[in-house]
């Protein structure tokens, strides 16, 4: 099924990690490129949280860091993100109030399913992404090794850690405080907590440095209050505060090592991992420090080469996303260049 934007595809009722059933699922991608007679030309670009393709598709060009000449490349949307099966428009998953768990390993799995069933492609030449698509990338390079060659992990990391998953519990809290959460799930968009959310997030996305330095006049800002408000009081308004609550839960979740495959042991995991791996942690990221992707690095003992290349920005997370940041976009396409000439 496709619409003029994006296409979905229709995975059916679909069994969970958890083992609940989630009926009719969809995932929706877009792609961009075409698709060459040997089908090893992909590069799988998943989103980040709240983000839909449309948010993301920028890096996508013929100068950028992915070009769509050389490449096919298929972007599809994280579930909870309101174009994929999300709380806001799969009223059908909801049980007693609840919306289930939908892990990155469910993810993975209908990604996969979407690859091998609709293109016929068993090969990704790259598995790119920033933030919870950064750990999607991972949980791809450990769970089917065979289809990998690279990933690149950009501000992600291959579990979320204790402290990742505190900054998130503020994130959460802040939003949730608002009188339309009720029961377990909003009834109506709290404006209030939407709001709470964006002033919470504007001091974790970005970095000490970034406010000490007034980095937000080089973005058109006229004052601290004017980047706030501008740039974070609406920036989660645009996306339904259940779909943000079931990414949270993803995104909290998020652990390679969580299946039967690996038991638990991140050791395991990682050691599964044969594909050229680039870590691109951001050297001034809150919440993703270049500390996680440090401990992960010597765990990474099949992987045919580790890249450990911190982006020097002053930017925090936003490093890994940087559509208005020239000197951290031409990092990132030097970096992804380099990664896809091996």
């Amino acid at each position: 099924m496709t619409n003029s934007d994006h296409a979905v595809f229709e995975a059916g009722d679909v069994t969970l990690r958890s083992g609940v059933v989630f009926p009719d699922m969809k995932l929706a991608y877009k792609t961009f490129g075409t698709l060459n007679a040997a089908r090893d030309n992909v590069i799988l670009y998943p989103t980040s949280f709240s983000a839909q393709h449309h948010d993301t598709q920028w890096l996508v060009s013929r100068e950028g860091v992915l070009d769509p000449q050389r490449y096919f490349i298929i972007i599809p949307n994280l579930f909870g993100n309101g174009l994929s099966s999300s709380p806001s428009n799969a009223a059908g998953a909801w049980v007693d109030g609840r919306y289930p768990l939908v892990s990155y390993h469910d993810a993975i799995a209908v990604q996969r399913r979407l690859l091998i069933e609709r293109f016929g492609v068993d090969r990704l030449a790259l598995v790119y992404g920033w933030s919870m698509g950064g750990m999607q990338a991972c949980h791809w390079a450990a769970l089917h090794p065979e289809m990998v060659e690279r990933a690149a992990i950009v501000c992600g990391s291959a579990r979320c850690s204790p402290f990742n998953h505190v900054f998130l519990e503020g994130v959460k809290a802040a939003l949730t405080a608002d009188p339309a959460f009720q029961d377990g799930r909003f009834v109506t968009q709290p404006i209030a907590g939407m709001k709470a959310m964006g002033r919470v997030y504007a001091g974790w996305a970005l970095s000490h440095g970034f406010y000490r330095d007034e980095a937000w006049r080089g973005l058109g800002f006229t004052s601290l209050e004017d980047f706030l408000a501008r740039s974070w009081d609406g920036a989660f308004a645009r996306r339904d505060a259940n779909d943000l609550l079931a990414q949270i839960a993803t995104w909290q979740d998020g652990d390679v090592s969580r299946c039967d495959a690996f038991g638990g042991d991140l050791a395991t995991a990682l050691a599964a991992i044969r594909a050229r791996i680039l870590l691109m942690p951001g050297a001034t990221d809150s919440y993703f420090q270049p500390g996680d992707n440090e401990t992960e690095r010597p765990l990474l003992v099949n992987a045919r080469s580790v890249d450990f290349s911190p982006i020097p920005s002053l930017y925090g997370h936003r490093a890994g996303n940087p559509i208005h940041i020239g000197a951290d976009r031409e990092f990132l396409r030097r970096k992804i260049a380099d990664l896809l000439a091996q």
